[in-house]
């Protein structure tokens, strides 16, 4: 291992030993993240290439924490591994970053599971698989949670939780909290998880749209950000309705308003994705980006999600 930089902690409490599988965008994102936040990180990537070029990676992710709370605790140490045993030595929370492939996971997994310490948790990345095609990877399966962020990791709270040992959940949702993310706990294994599966109801629908002519992928975009998607900032989809209920809340807007939005979920539409419809979403998006390549179009997202960030420190929470 090559160990990258170090910091004295100031605290009695022990210092969190977390292992990165993978240092690609999300790996180093959680790299990042975790050293801000005072952890001995330990960074594995199977190319020899994309392990090295982990500091570099971090650069970004690392400025833009200083932004969001630069009165985080002391920083942590960073080290680079050659070998899988290396990094994951005494972990408490090995963070799994490869390739959405099931074959590959499990086969990375066969591979980890021999060096892992009694209480450590293994925690997948993965957006698009659940625990249970992941499980079947281990010996013991109860090692494992799936933990979804949301990109990009450092700067987005959430993390998705699912798993079987309740103890290993709850230790590994005080790692994330300590990180400051705001993990949620799924009660059944789902694809998608949460957001996501909420994100993807909300695209078909403005997808639909697109393909119906109600609007252009920008008047819906714009409708989006300036209207729920503000609300959403700092409200639930069932807190809103809630508030939308008036003195009654949602017992009050369920028994008046019920019925008409069973009707404006009836009039939701099942969008194809045909070259027509992809065509006009490219153009659309096209245009709403007006000559930014995807680096600046990130950057301005970057700086967003940073002051939105700060202004939700002082912000009161409903």
């Amino acid at each position: 291992c090559l160990q990258q930089g170090t910091a004295a902690m100031t605290t009695d409490a022990p210092t969190p030993r977390i292992a990165i599988l993978g240092a690609g965008l999300i790996g180093a994102a959680w790299a990042a993240l975790f050293q801000h936040h005072g952890a001995d990180v330990r960074v594995w990537d199977p190319h020899s290439d994309a392990l090295a070029a982990t500091p570099t990676r971090m650069t970004k992710p690392l400025a833009q924490l200083v932004e969001v709370v630069p009165d985080a605790g002391p920083r942590g140490t960073l080290t680079l591994c050659d070998t899988l045993a290396e990094a994951v030595d005494g972990a408490d929370l090995v963070q799994e970053n490869a390739p959405e492939n099931i074959p590959v996971k499990h086969d990375l997994y066969a591979q980890v599971e021999p060096f892992l310490d009694d209480h450590a948790v293994l925690a997948s990345s993965t957006s698009a698989l659940t625990w249970s095609e992941l499980a079947p990877g281990l010996q013991d399966p109860a090692r494992l949670i799936t933990a979804h962020p949301f990109n990009p990791p450092h700067l987005v709270p959430l993390v998705e939780i699912y798993g079987l040992d309740a103890d290993r959940i709850a230790r590994a949702e005080a790692l994330y909290r300590g990180a400051g993310r705001v993990p949620v706990r799924l009660n059944k294994d789902a694809t998608g998880h949460i957001a996501n599966r909420l994100a993807s109801a909300l695209w078909r629908e403005a997808v639909f749209m697109v393909q119906d002519g109600i609007a252009d992928v920008e008047a819906i975009d714009a409708a989006l950000v300036n209207g729920p998607g503000l609300r959403w900032s700092v409200l639930g989809a069932h807190m809103a309705y809630h508030l939308g209920g008036g003195a009654g809340g949602m017992q009050g807007y369920l028994a008046h308003l019920g019925s008409s939005q069973e009707r404006r979920w009836a009039a939701l539409g099942s969008p194809t994705l045909s070259p027509e419809v992809q065509a006009e979403l490219v153009a659309g998006v096209t245009r709403e980006a007006a000559g930014r390549d995807i680096a600046e179009l990130e950057d301005t997202r970057d700086k967003a999600l940073i002051a939105a960030l700060r202004a939700r420190k002082d912000a009161p929470h409903v």
